[in-house]
């Protein structure tokens, strides 16, 4: 695709940063709260991040307070397994999303039925295990007995698991609820509604389907560039030339619009439903600023190229990285003020007291610490604090030198 034939928009990297922050929730006004607002973004973006690691909360739950009020865990539980919701699902690798777009994955569970890994000794279990759920009720792996070791695409693992994990995909079992990682599957039947289980794929061909998926995807983050990275990962048949036409017809439908961003070579594009989004950002004056912690794996971060672009921000998860290579901690987490990324930190929880604790602290080069933008990295503290329950901020002195006005909170 020639994108230079395109009719560009042309904004300054300034104005591009805070428009991605105003659709993820992350630039005034704040107007997200409770559960009504964490439907109202994850519709937004389509789906959230799920991680099983857990230092200060999950992933998903990391993303989550950094936007939504008063945010506590409990209420994403009750919207998954309560509620329904929300479901846990394959989108942006594993992911939480909305239980409306079920109809939308339906080529997913087709395609699970005909994976090859689905061996005559798989098969022959799945009416076996149906049975039990059928008669016991929720089940994880651990409740079945098939323990004879079987290939499956993470490694080999325990038949139980693959015939339960096969039906998931399949769609005929969700996740009823999760204790710590372990899953409890049920069957889809007694938790959602017969006509989202029998609706049929919205998107009639594969053409449709590409488009929906790559409009979906630069949702997920506000704007996106057509170049590979993380941001596209999951999506299932769309490899660059499949991007590049739904691209096309994209633009062509007016569904998506080209957008120049001074300082950045690639167009990146946006969907043409959030102009009123940019709009806003280039009728606004300057605004407060708020600080806020982001998830290892929040959407904002999710082409770390881009943000490096844009934000001027390097930011590279190091929890899988031997020791010697890292450059900051195992799990650190990145800090925004306003329209800047000005430090990371590495957190921790004393298991005594339930304590925050601040292990690590990193400025970014050439930030220059204000009284006003420490004032208000401490509330964002005490909210984050908050989120996890813990009634005070423990700082390690050994390390932490520059962190005097964080230390009242001791």
């Amino acid at each position: 695709m020639d994108e230079n034939k395109s009719e560009n928009l042309t904004i300054t990297k300034q104005q591009a940063c805070r428009f991605i922050l105003a659709h993820q929730g992350l630039w005034p006004p704040y107007e997200l709260a409770g559960k009504s607002g964490i439907l109202s973004y994850i519709r937004r973006v389509g789906c959230i991040q799920f991680d099983p690691l857990n230092i200060v909360g999950h992933n998903q739950e990391l993303a989550l307070q950094a936007r939504i009020s008063d945010f506590r865990p409990a209420v994403l539980q009750e919207l998954l397994y309560k509620d329904r919701k929300l479901l846990d699902g394959w989108d942006k690798n594993m992911s939480i999303y909305c239980t409306e777009d079920w109809p939308y994955f339906l080529r997913n569970r087709e395609k699970a039925q005909h994976s090859r890994h689905n061996n005559s000794q798989l098969i022959s279990v799945l009416p076996q295990v149906r049975k039990e759920i059928e008669e016991r009720g929720p089940l994880s792996s651990n409740d079945l007995d098939y323990n004879q070791t079987v290939d499956w695409p993470w490694a080999p693992t325990r038949l139980s698991r693959a015939a339960l994990e096969s039906m998931y995909f399949r769609g005929e079992l969700i996740i009823h609820h999760k204790s710590h990682t372990r899953k409890i599957y049920d069957l889809a039947s007694r938790h959602l509604p017969a006509e989202l289980l029998q609706a049929p794929d919205p998107n009639e061909t594969e053409e449709q389907y590409h488009d929906w998926y790559v409009f979906r995807r630069i949702g997920s983050i506000g704007l996106l560039w057509n170049k590979s990275g993380d941001a596209w990962l999951g999506i299932s048949g769309i490899k660059s030339r499949e991007r590049n036409e739904a691209l096309a017809r994209l633009l062509k439908q007016g569904k998506v619009i080209a957008v120049q961003v001074e300082g950045i070579k690639p167009v990146l594009y946006m969907r043409s439903m959030d102009k009123p989004w940019l709009d806003n950002i280039l009728q606004q004056e300057d605004s407060s600023n708020r600080a806020s912690v982001l998830a290892p794996l929040d959407n904002l971060l999710w082409d770390r190229q881009l943000v490096k672009e844009l934000f001027n921000f390097d930011y590279r998860w190091e929890v899988y990285k031997p020791v010697s290579e890292r450059n900051y901690g195992y799990y650190v987490l990145p800090v925004l003020y306003g329209e800047h990324f000005v430090a990371r930190f590495e957190p921790g929880r004393d298991k005594q007291s339930g304590a925050l604790i601040i292990k690590n602290w990193w400025w970014e080069p050439g930030v220059y610490q204000s009284d006003k933008m420490c004032s208000e990295i401490l509330h964002c503290f005490k909210r984050f604090a908050g989120y996890l329950d813990a009634d005070y901020i423990k700082v390690d002195d050994r390390n932490l030198k520059s962190l005097d006005w964080l230390k009242i909170t001791h």
